[in-house]
């Protein structure tokens, strides 16, 4: 078998900049969404925030774990599928669950939560999983990966944009909507543009080694979806929460893995192809969803 575990994906410095103020700029626009409120409606029903943090900051990077066990897959794809739920959620995951006529309160609550346990618990979890697992804490040594560092990079991109945001909004609320409203999607067609760059410049690596991670990622975002559905019936919330956990586990801010790869991997190959195609699949699986139980609302709304 080829490996993926020498080969790079090029990335220059000027694109790593644009990337990382992308992200930032995408996390501001987020937090401008966010008030207070999100915050204190999860402390007012602990079950949600528990089955939530449960779900997508616990279980699913100890499940991924134990796949990489199972499965034993390249170490650089591994460290890539231990990165990617070690993110969290993405901020299209509200839209889906808006879409699948979940609870979208609920659905921005856990984003705004999760982002604030992120700075923390990202770095924490990728060290935790990439070092007890011995192919990959060989990868680790070679780069010297440090967890302050990393603690930094995702203070940086998640922690300042999400105080700022917050601040925008509590102090100037109309300014705020009107600002969210214009940077989300002007910030994401900048990532995707960036994204689609990288992969032009890299097409034949992307042609070449893409087989390899396919089926692990399609496999790996299944199992994150149907982790958040079953920790929320086992919780035995109502159907909309279950839609709703489902999407927040199963959508994961893979756009701040690539920059976490590019940054501190050099754009190592099985990491930085796992972290784009769950890029790019995990919006078409959320979306099948989404708009499957969007249908079957409407049929029943009709009938």
């Amino acid at each position: 078998m080829e490996t993926l575990d020498s080969v790079k994906i090029n990335f220059d410095t000027n694109g790593l900049w644009v990337l990382n103020i992308a992200l930032a700029v995408v996390m501001f626009g987020v937090a401008l969404g966010i008030s207070i409120k999100d915050f204190k409606l999860l402390f007012k029903a602990p079950k949600l925030l528990i089955a939530g943090i449960l779900s997508q900051f616990i279980l699913l990077p100890f499940i991924t774990f134990l796949v990489v066990l199972l499965l034993k897959p390249q170490p650089s794809i591994a460290l890539g599928m231990f990165m990617v739920a070690a993110c969290p959620g993405g901020n299209i995951s509200n839209f889906m669950t808006h879409l699948a006529k979940g609870n979208t309160a609920l659905s921005i609550s856990l984003t705004a939560f999760a982002t604030v346990l992120a700075v923390f618990l990202t770095p924490l979890n990728f060290e935790l999983y990439s070092r007890l697992y011995e192919p990959t804490s060989i990868l680790i040594k070679e780069v010297h990966l440090s967890f302050l560092e990393l603690l930094k990079l995702v203070t940086l991109i998640l922690g300042i944009p999400l105080v700022l945001g917050m601040a925008l909004r509590y102090k100037y609320k109309a300014l705020a909507i009107k600002l969210s409203k214009l940077l989300k999607p002007l910030s994401i067609l900048v990532f995707i543009a960036i994204v689609c760059i990288a992969f032009f410049n890299n097409i034949d690596v992307f042609m070449g080694y893409i087989k390899y991670v396919v089926g692990i990622g399609v496999f790996h975002n299944a199992l994150a979806l149907l982790l958040g559905f079953l920790v929320a019936k086992l919780f035995r919330l109502s159907f909309k929460n279950q839609k709703t956990i489902m999407i927040e586990t199963g959508i994961q801010n893979s756009g701040l893995g690539l920059l976490l790869i590019f940054t501190f991997f050099n754009g190592l190959g099985g990491m930085a192809l796992i972290a784009a195609f769950w890029g790019i699949w995990h919006i078409i699986s959320g979306l099948i969803l989404s708009l499957y139980w969007s249908l079957k609302n409407q049929l029943k709304t009709t009938f």
